[in-house]
């Protein structure tokens, strides 16, 4: 009895494609730009099956390798996956977080992102003498700490370490997993004014690599954040992590005039 042959899925109906052949930009480009954009959006949801490269090529009058270069593009990014006997899959969108005042579990929740937290640590410690100068407390008094993972879709994306002046406000590790940190002191009366944060990199250590399912030396996003109320006390020290392959930060940039 002849093989049937394997039906191949097709992009998703929703998703208009198109390609200006008078544009300087490179036809792979513009198609991966859309392909991008359509995956950030959520038009094109993680678990989705690209059509063929054939199909799409025909279907965009576009030869085969421009496709797969434009693909390819976006695999090289972390954000689709060829997985043999099943097609090319789109993983998730990269989160592009704003530098602002804000929280990543608000941040993930209004990108539709399905924020996620698992609390590693809560408890009282004495504070080392970098806490204890960013919160402006003596060095070796207790402090809270709260470690946690936070998750975008079922996946790893940070490890998010917080130190807090003791009995700032109740830490119930139940509603740590259940909201963001920012929601809980606003929730307690505390009004966020202002923070001082600096922004690097570095090599995942083999623990990190674990938390975050990367290998050892994998680079990592680094961010520590000193916050302050409106009265002007420091209410918390943040020391976090992110993959990279993962996160982003994004900067708004003005001319002087």
């Amino acid at each position: 009895m002849p093989k049937q042959p394997r039906s191949v899925p097709d992009f998703p109906k929703p998703l208009q494609l198109s390609v200006d052949r008078t544009s300087p930009v490179p036809l792979y480009f513009q198609l991966s730009q859309q392909l991008e954009a359509a995956i950030e959006k959520g038009t094109l949801t993680p678990g989705s099956l690209l059509g063929n490269e054939i199909d799409l090529a025909g279907r965009l009058g576009l030869s085969r390798p421009t496709v797969r270069q434009a693909i390819q593009a976006l695999v090289d990014k972390g954000l689709l996956v060829r997985r043999r006997g099943v097609g090319t899959q789109v993983v998730h969108s990269q989160v592009k977080r704003p530098l602002e005042l804000s929280s990543l579990y608000d941040d993930l929740e209004a990108a539709g992102q399905k924020p996620a937290t698992t609390v590693l640590r809560n408890n009282l410690e004495p504070a080392t003498a970098e806490v204890a100068a960013a919160l402006g407390v003596p060095e070796g008094s207790d402090v809270h700490r709260v470690e946690r993972l936070r998750y975008a879709h079922g996946e790893p994306m940070a490890r998010l370490r917080n130190h807090l002046p003791a009995g700032l406000l109740p830490l119930d590790t139940e509603y740590l997993e259940g909201t963001g940190l920012y929601r809980l002191m606003r929730g307690a009366g505390i009004t966020l004014h202002s923070a001082r944060q600096t922004v690097g990199a570095r090599a995942a250590t083999a623990r990190e690599a674990d938390l975050l399912t990367e290998t050892e030396g994998a680079p990592l996003l680094t961010m520590e954040r000193t916050t302050f109320d409106d009265t002007g006390r420091a209410v918390e020290f943040g020391s976090h992590i992110y993959r990279a392959s993962r996160y982003s930060f994004e900067f708004q940039l003005l001319v002087r005039p």
